[in-house]
């Protein structure tokens, strides 16, 4: 009777041990997975091998000032998108998508290359400098980035829309003169009805808006 008692006492210790392991086993599994961190995106690498140069003779330099995003949070790098089907005045951010820096910023760079292809490109501050040097401040390019979204048109249709307004000025010691002011407005489809889809096509878009902008003000003689 006593080896029957303590193989008894084993057997239940076994079974009391299983049952803990398996709760514990269980507890772990239902306990929530780690949130999913949200994704970057940006314009691209932007050029990989050296740009042939310009043959054309060189345009004056242009001072561009910081891009200012009047409808966008300061800072924010939301993907944003608009459902013009259902409410299209809500602007909607992706929960798992960001932009790599503020759209502002991106866009400001995207110009700055686009620009400097045949000119110097300077800041506020460097262009004040060559002015110290020179005796004459360069024409003063500002940039107002007015929309820059994802617009579903219907649930798989969408495209990216930029729009943003230049003015450039030439500036003097009694003030500025107003040389030109244009809105550019320019759509890309997307191809996916999602953010990669909607910040490619938002690039495009970019891209289009800077060859636009570059010619306009070659037609100003600038």
């Amino acid at each position: 009777m006593k080896t029957i008692k303590i193989i008894a006492v084993s057997a239940y210790g076994i079974s009391a041990g299983a049952i803990f392991v398996a709760a514990f086993l269980a507890g772990c599994s239902a306990l929530p997975a780690p949130p999913s961190r949200p994704v970057h995106y940006d314009f691209g690498p932007g050029a990989m091998a050296p740009v042939p140069a310009d043959r054309r003779a060189p345009l004056p330099p242009l001072a561009l000032a910081d891009v200012e995003a009047p409808g966008l949070a300061e800072g924010s790098t939301a993907v944003l998108y608009r459902l013009a089907y259902a409410e299209a005045r809500q602007l909607r951010p992706y929960t798992q998508a960001r932009w790599s820096q503020p759209p502002a910023q991106l866009v400001q760079q995207h110009l700055r290359d686009q620009l400097g292809q045949r000119r110097a490109v300077l800041t506020a501050e460097s262009g004040a400098a060559q002015a110290r040097a020179s005796g004459k401040l360069p024409v003063v390019l500002r940039v107002e980035l007015e929309e820059f979204s994802q617009v579903f048109t219907s649930a798989t249709e969408s495209a990216g829309l930029v729009r943003l307004r230049a003015t450039l000025a030439e500036p003097a010691q009694a003030g500025e003169t107003l040389l030109g002011q244009r809105v550019f407005i320019v759509q890309r489809p997307a191809a996916s009805a999602d953010a990669a889809g909607g910040t490619r096509a938002l690039a495009e878009a970019t891209d289009q808006v800077a060859h636009e902008l570059t010619q306009w003000l070659e037609q100003l003689g600038r």
